[in-house]
């Protein structure tokens, strides 16, 4: 019994960069534009160059946040091992079992996080979130696909 698949051909590991932009959001256009002109686009990446990493600041970080930070993860943990607990457990107990672990968790997570920000003394008083960015974002094709890649995305 023969099956058909439909693969993708190997790269051959010559590209061509069909034009650069300064956001990852005018990229994508660019892609978006190829993929609805059905052009094939597994033969397409975006690259991003001169990578940096950087730390957007959400907040001033308190012991009371530290606290709760901890103690909304330590719900989640309690709730795993609740579940895996409640299981076990025959009757209406099982609840019970489930709400403790909740709890405990929540409590534990919250001593956690409050000593953890404590033992820091102050250095760190603030939350952030971290993430890449790059400064240029080229599209590239694979160099067999180059002409075609530029006449269905309108470059010129």
């Amino acid at each position: 019994m023969s099956q058909t698949l439909n693969t993708v051909p190997a790269a051959s590991g010559t590209t061509a960069t069909l034009r650069e932009f300064g956001t990852y959001e005018e990229a994508q256009q660019l892609v978006d534009r190829l993929s609805d002109a059905r052009f094939p686009v597994e033969q397409v990446r975006i690259v991003g160059t001169g990578l940096r990493s950087v730390k957007q600041v959400t907040g001033r970080l308190t012991k009371a946040r530290a606290a709760a930070g901890g103690a909304f993860t330590g719900v989640w943990f309690g709730l795993l091992i609740g579940l895996l607990f409640a299981i076990f457990v025959i009757g209406p107990f099982g609840f019970g079992v489930l709400l403790s672990s909740v709890i405990l968790g929540a409590l534990w997570g919250a001593v956690f996080g409050f000593g953890a920000h404590w033992a820091t003394k102050g250095r760190r008083g603030f939350s952030g979130v971290r993430g890449l960015e790059a400064e240029r974002y080229a599209v590239q094709v694979e160099a067999c696909f180059e002409d075609e890649a530029a006449r269905v995305g309108g470059i010129a």
